[in-house]
């Protein structure tokens, strides 16, 4: 079989608008954990009746607490609901995507945090503004096909969700066409999932976290190996994530996935570095038991972590967290921002070098990406924060950025690590890669309001 493999071009969202703590406020709702540092966002428990209850109804409902996250009111302190607009709503980079027959494009997150591949509907009630997005139209598709009595619903720690029916049609990623992939069709968006302007996500997680019910659904990379749309040496996608800050740089800061092979050009000449991964939690989840933090080696005994291209930041435990932070001057923790700051005017040499554990061998992120938005009053929101009550790290994208990943999807041959900014996904053989990104200037300065 002839595979037509080719780049997968992430391109930038012209109106996206950086803000750390709405990153950050997102991150607590995906991954519904605790903060543990000050601010205004906290965990707390809220009563939720299940079952027959109300007016016109039998006794017999079930009174249950759940948590969920809150918000202190800046006026009295008293707990309340998160505003949508709380949180960072938006991505900052999105993939095309066509599906269907004839083809509907739609720009869609590519996300190794999660499983579902999902877009805007025709289902929606006619009262959603879909202005600015695709829309897609099983009507108009000649290869949809419903799948009757399955549902699919995504739900945050506040309360917010996504959900509705599935099909199965042609998508067609960067040239190549999985057939009869499922398709997860929006009938309900919640305010937080309706107010960015892409149109769904596309999950390059392990489907044992896919939503649907009654039974979980291939993910598009699955398939792809199922249908052997990809070599079977090579089960794998890779990410290479650029930035605006790079365009000066020898690759003027490409970004793109591969699926089914390594872009040589990415590798620039080195050999991946290996480590295996545990995707018993659907995760890419490998071991990460030391970090640095300048000349500082530090221990991190049976610490984990899992590379999650859906998340901007890069969240570790507090002691790091306070190491990072204290190896830089005048970095603060604000509790109005929940969050690290570093002073705007910082120049390169004062930031450390921070390398973090990938199965025995540390990368580094790179020193412009320890700022990431503008917080205001001369500081900027650090890159790095907080993971909370958490028992991994989520490495995303002030990470990533700094390497080449490849992830391996199902077991086969024997490759090794090098130190490239490339990640290598290599589902094949369960195992995440990276080498060293070549980004010789930095530049950790943010635009004003961003």
């Amino acid at each position: 079989m002839s595979h037509n493999l080719t780049r997968v071009k992430r391109l930038h969202n012209p109106k996206y608008q950086p803000s750390g703590l709405k990153s950050y406020v997102f991150l607590l709702n995906k991954y519904n954990f605790a903060p543990t540092k000050p601010g205004p966002y906290f965990q707390g428990g809220k009563v939720q009746q299940k079952g027959k209850h109300g007016l016109g109804r039998l006794f017999g409902g079930k009174a249950q607490v759940q948590k969920v996250l809150q918000k202190r009111s800046t006026t009295d302190g008293q707990p309340g609901d998160v505003p949508a607009e709380d949180q960072q709503n938006d991505s900052q980079y999105l993939c095309t995507v066509t599906i269907g027959t004839p083809p509907q494009t739609f720009k869609l997150d590519f996300d190794t945090g999660s499983a579902d591949l999902w877009v805007w509907s025709t289902e929606l009630p006619k009262s959603t503004n879909t202005s600015g997005h695709s829309v897609f139209d099983p009507k108009k598709s000649s290869t949809f096909k419903k799948t009757v009595g399955s549902t699919w619903k995504i739900s945050y720690g506040d309360g917010s969700n996504a959900s509705g029916d599935v099909g199965t049609d042609n998508v067609n990623v960067g040239g190549l066409v999985i057939q009869k992939q499922s398709i997860e069709l929006a009938k309900t968006l919640s305010a937080q999932f309706s107010s960015g302007v892409g149109d769904g996500l596309l999950g390059l997680a392990y489907g044992t976290i896919n939503t649907v019910t009654p039974k979980p659904v291939a993910t598009p990379v699955e398939n792809m190996i199922a249908q052997t749309d990809i070599p079977k040496t090579s089960e794998l996608f890779t990410a290479y994530l650029g930035s605006y800050k790079d365009k000066n740089d020898p690759d003027h800061g490409a970004s793109f996935y591969t699926f089914g092979y390594l872009d040589e050009t990415a590798l620039n000449g080195q050999t991946p570095y290996y480590t295996p991964i545990d995707n018993s939690k659907g995760f890419w989840q490998f071991n990460s038991t030391t970090a640095s933090v300048g000349s500082k080696k530090i221990q991190r005994a049976g610490n984990t972590a899992i590379a999650d291209t859906g998340t901007t930041l890069a969240l570790v435990d507090d002691s790091l967290c306070q190491a990072i932070y204290d190896a830089i001057p005048g970095a603060k923790y604000d509790d109005q921002q929940q969050g690290y700051l570093i002073p705007s005017n910082i120049t390169v040499d004062k930031l450390p070098v921070v390398s973090f554990d990938v199965g025995g061998k540390e990368f580094a992120v790179q020193k412009e990406d320890l700022t990431f938005a503008d917080a205001g009053n001369g500081f900027t929101y650090g890159g790095i924060q907080s993971r909370g009550d958490l028992p991994f790290d989520i490495l995303g994208d002030t990470w990533l950025k700094g390497i080449y990943a490849v992830r391996f999807i199902y077991p086969a041959h024997d490759l090794e690590i090098a130190n490239v900014r490339i990640q290598i996904f290599d589902q094949g053989n369960k195992r995440f890669g990276a080498v060293v990104r070549d980004d010789p200037t930095q530049d950790p300065s943010v635009p004003a309001g961003q």
